[in-house]
């Protein structure tokens, strides 16, 4: 009885985690391209891009983006060019809850990381589909 629980267990419990991986993969994807859409509407009603706080404040993010671990990806933004250009991150907490890291600028494009250890085979930098 108690292998036969143990043979489940060991064939259950890899295909949990892959499944928990994909689903905070796709969420870090879509929270992404709304701290795209946060930046397009910060900048157009301020002349330049914001922080996470900036956007946090003018209520076009909520305070979740600002968590360490906001469904396993920590995101942040870097501003340069007296506000006037930005790069969004995403990235995983830790192997157990992400495969893959993800960046955007100002052309709102979410790409995969740059860093080969951090992107599906062959498509580092590359945009998400």
């Amino acid at each position: 009885m108690i292998a036969i629980i143990l043979i489940i267990a060991t064939i259950a419990i890899p295909s949990l985690l892959r499944s928990r991986q994909a689903s905070n993969e796709s969420a870090a994807v879509a929270n992404m391209r709304n701290l795209n859409t946060a930046q397009v509407s910060y900048s157009s009603t301020n002349g330049n891009y914001g922080t996470m706080g900036d956007l946090i404040t003018a209520r076009l993010l909520d305070d979740r983006y600002d968590n360490p671990n906001f469904n396993g990806y920590a995101f942040t933004i870097t501003l340069s060019g007296g506000n006037l250009n930005y790069s969004a991150f995403a990235n995983g907490v830790s192997p157990a809850t992400s495969r893959y890291d993800y960046y955007s600028g100002p052309d709102f494009v979410v790409r995969y990381s740059m860093f080969s250890s951090r992107a599906p085979g062959g498509l580092t930098g590359y945009p998400v589909q």
